[in-house]
């Protein structure tokens, strides 16, 4: 997809006007954390902050014999979906590795958040050569609309096994475990141990029995997280992270045994819970900016040719759109999983170019500096705070203005306090369909935005598309909203 003259113009004229907006990106980083409160599953701790949220889905596991409580809501649905969950744990390890020391007093909630996810990922990968992916059937889910604490929904285990592989959703768990065993290094490092160990483990199982589990699993785990992209990606992944990790050299052999085989050059405009590729470049990238490691030189021709597709008035070849008032935009649902994804990455290169001295090179003589890829992701995350056509937060209590009505079962419903009686699977609905704003608010929450190029956006339950939050689009803003919040200016960008 190509960028027409009549979408970059405005938006270069759009970024000079937007610049001059000053946002709080300390407080926005501490709402998108706090997010994660309002999506946990399980007994909730003494510490918990969002107070309309209670103990939910404490007997998860126990109808198959395994304690599977904890964990993260994927969005605003009860469900527990492993894959999408991995990919956000990763994320989040991700931003913290790479940006930790611009968290600031917000880095120990961080860290926070990632264990709700890793001590989850440590009971479903408790069973040797078994990994549960998934907690609660998503059909009967989604006919009811009920609060977590009120759901009577089957809460039906999958798994995947030698039988029924899954190298997909097991080997995204193992990166997620191998990304938090970086973060937890210093500040807990038997646990630290403990996630790596594992995560070496669960690779193991997810390389030896090959296959996707949306093929194992189709009828539970269809058509919501249905791993479209093939298994192959995620291996390659697993394995950077590990050979991140671990620093042991079975990975970074891995890695190259398999560049081709496993496609490491295919769909690198993608990244996101379901397409690892672009990722996999940019991490194994670092490697060789670095100068550690001129083995993997291809990755970083691969991180490369992607950037160019970024960047609009750069690349003779872009494949990313924008919007007239200058979002990154890709046609389907949820636009804002792009958004925050993809502006990871350019900051996360743009990173390892300024330590490297280098700039990114495109097709036909166009270069940019580190500045440039910043100032695209600065962009994007100054959209989502509010420097848009609408003048609208797509962050829920962030700004004077933000989305009121998002489809979100929990904060849609009066909470527990507000209503102690039950609230059935259809009592719920009439929440639903009111044109009411939701009774409680979902602090950090960021929405799907607009999901075409008008930059509208409705407000509204029933557009789910637009208005449901989920925590893979949260989990690399965290890293975002860290470093903006140290590095507001991009006068101060002193590297270009």
């Amino acid at each position: 997809m190509g960028v027409s003259v009549q979408v970059v113009l405005p938006l270069l004229l759009f970024l000079s006007v937007a610049s001059a907006g000053h946002h709080d990106y300390g407080d926005a980083l501490h709402k998108s954390i706090l997010f994660f409160e309002g999506q946990r599953s399980g007994r909730l701790p003494p510490d918990q902050r969002l107070r309309w949220r209670r103990d939910s889905g404490l007997r998860d596991g126990a109808a198959a014999g395994v304690d599977l409580t904890g964990g993260y809501y994927d969005a605003g649905d009860n469900v527990k979906f492993g894959f999408p969950m991995a990919f956000t744990a990763t994320l989040m390890s991700w931003g913290l590795i790479d940006f930790g020391r611009t968290f600031g007093p917000h880095k120990e909630e961080a860290r926070k958040a990632l264990r709700w996810a890793t001590d989850y990922f440590m009971k479903t990968t408790a069973k040797p050569n078994t990994v549960y992916v998934q907690v609660g059937d998503a059909g009967k889910d989604h006919l009811c609309w009920e609060r977590p604490e009120d759901m009577d929904t089957p809460r039906t285990v999958y798994k995947v096994d030698p039988s029924h592989p899954g190298s997909d959703v097991a080997a995204e768990t193992a990166a997620a475990l191998a990304a938090g065993s970086i973060v937890f290094r210093e500040a807990d490092p038997v646990y630290s141990q403990r996630l790596l160990d594992r995560a070496m483990a669960v690779f193991k199982f997810a390389d030896r029995y090959r296959g996707a589990y949306s093929s194992s699993l189709h009828a539970a785990v269809c058509p919501c997280y249905c791993d479209f992209d093939g298994y192959q990606d995620e291996l390659l992944w697993a394995a950077a992270w590990l050979h991140k990790a671990s620093r042991r050299r079975e990975y970074r052999e891995y890695i190259k045994r398999n560049e081709v085989v496993l496609g490491a050059s295919e769909s690198i405009n993608e990244f996101g819970w379901d397409n690892k590729h672009a990722g996999i470049n940019v991490l194994i990238s670092k490697e060789v900016l670095m100068g550690k490691d001129q083995y993997f030189q291809s990755f970083h021709v691969n991180a490369n040719n992607f950037m160019c597709t970024l960047l609009p008035g750069i690349s003779n070849h872009p494949q990313i759109q924008y919007s007239p008032g200058g979002l990154l935009f890709k046609v389907g649902s949820s636009n804002m999983q792009h958004v925050t994804s993809l502006s990871f990455l350019l900051l996360a290169y743009s990173n390892y170019l300024s330590h490297a001295g280098a700039h990114v090179s495109c097709g036909g003589g166009g270069t940019a500096p580190p500045a440039k890829l910043r100032q695209v992701a600065k962009r994007q995350v100054d959209y989502i705070l509010g420097d848009n056509p609408l003048r609208m937060s797509y962050m829920v209590g962030y700004g004077p203005r933000f989305p009121r009505r998002i489809h979100h079962r929990g904060s849609s419903i009066p909470s527990v306090a507000a209503h102690p009686a039950k609230i059935g699977c259809k009592a719920g609905t009439a929440y639903y369909a009111s044109a009411a704003p939701n009774p409680n608010l979902l602090v950090g929450a960021v929405v799907g935005g607009p999901t075409d190029a008008t930059d509208a956006f409705p407000d509204a339950r029933a557009s789910f598309q637009q208005s449901e939050p989920t925590t893979y689009i949260n989990a690399p803003l965290m890293g975002l909203l860290a470093y903006f919040s140290a590095h507001p200016n991009p006068a101060e960008w002193a590297d270009d």
